[in-house]
């Protein structure tokens, strides 16, 4: 699927739905963040964290990790004084998601720092990440995007929960995945935690535009999240007929053409499935 980075932890990114949040200062919320039923924890250096709590989240994450906790954690940015030893403390994480990212530039440091061996997933949030897009898809040891609603809502001055106002940014970042073979990039999260039925419709219209996963901020989310990016029964019963009826070539399934395109989207939907 992708040319980013290889190995174990690059293919759980690759093939995770599921993304929770959890702040750094919160060690007593670790184990219940990874028990929480969600296919990657992420613990947060960044906006969970005041200044002066930075170090003390570091070192509780630096601790989790090396008792055997199996998260990314999302690290200051690079024009932060916390960034360099962020870095340091996520060796062992199963990625580093770098927030802000802005081109391939910032890739590059990132690998500079870690020597080549930490899974990345830029969080692009900002206009001149959206611009940029392909340059970071094709950064080092890149193995998907995410997506930051909130952030760059705030810079455009729209409204975060607006489809329409984000919908070219959010499809800039499908085609950049795409053009660089990357797993579907992670959407951004949905701010209500009780209104599930609005998390579910987020996740769908992610989905539809060609995203993989989503950004969650609570547990009571995870499921709901994981049952959009599933393929409906729909789904499968139409993909399951059209490539019994035609195994290669062009043919006909229900009065549809179907050829070469069709039936590598009826693959992949039951290639996810039993994935």
């Amino acid at each position: 699927m992708s040319t980013g980075f290889a190995g174990a932890r690059g293919g759980a990114l690759e093939r995770a739905r599921t993304f929770l949040f959890v702040p750094g200062t919160r060690a007593d919320r670790y184990d219940k963040a990874a028990a929480a039923g969600a296919d990657i924890v992420i613990v947060d250096l960044e906006d969970a964290v005041a200044p002066d709590d930075k170090a003390v989240a570091r070192s509780h994450v630096a601790a989790w990790l090396a008792s055997g906790g199996t998260a990314v954690v999302r690290v200051n940015g690079l024009d932060t004084p916390w960034f360099e030893a962020d870095l340091d403390a996520a060796r062992q994480a199963t990625g580093i998601m770098l927030p802000k990212a802005g081109d391939r530039e910032d890739l590059e440091r990132v690998a500079e720092l870690t020597d080549g061996t930490v899974p990345v997933i830029p969080l692009i949030e900002t206009a001149r990440g959206v611009m940029r897009a392909d340059g970071i898809c094709s950064g080092p040891q890149v193995v998907r995007v995410a997506f930051g609603n909130i952030d760059l809502a705030a810079e455009l001055g729209v409204e975060p929960a607006s489809r329409l106002a984000l919908a070219a940014a959010r499809s800039q970042l499908v085609y950049a995945s795409r053009a660089w073979r990357l797993a579907p990039p992670i959407d951004g999260v949905t701010t209500s935690i009780s209104d599930l039925d609005a998390v579910t419709e987020d996740a769908l219209h992610a989905r539809e535009l060609g995203f993989g996963a989503k950004l969650l901020i609570h547990p009571v989310q995870v499921a709901a999240v994981a049952g959009a990016f599933e393929p409906t029964a729909h789904e499968l019963a139409w993909a399951r007929a059209v490539l019994d009826a035609v195994e290669n070539g062009v043919g006909v399934h229900d009065g549809h053409m179907v050829d070469e395109p069709v039936l590598a989207r009826a693959r992949r939907i039951l290639f996810d499935e039993a994935g």
